[in-house]
């Protein structure tokens, strides 16, 4: 695993896990009864995208470390991936 695929897989990484971050204990406007004019009742009341961008980065870097482990270790090969056959062991 060269330095750019290291890189790419932890975005990967980051970015799942962000979207799986996100929605957790979000509340809606509709559920604060302040809903601010011009925006829809199910926008988040409160902003707190940077919060959750510390708390994706704290379970993604383990996450991506134990992907790329996993990698370099050889547990997992591409062969081992190939379901198809077609590499021709």
């Amino acid at each position: 695993m060269n330095i750019t695929a290291a890189i790419v897989m932890y975005a990967v990484t980051w970015f799942m896990t962000f979207f799986v971050v996100l929605p957790i204990r979000t509340v809606s406007q509709a559920e604060s009864r302040k809903v601010e004019p011009g925006t829809p009742p199910g926008a988040p009341a409160q902003e707190i995208v940077g919060r959750k961008a510390w708390l994706t980065t704290l379970i993604a870097t383990p996450i991506w470390a134990v992907i790329c482990g996993i990698i370099l270790s050889g547990w997992i090969t591409v062969a081992d991936l190939d379901w198809f056959g077609r590499m021709g062991r």
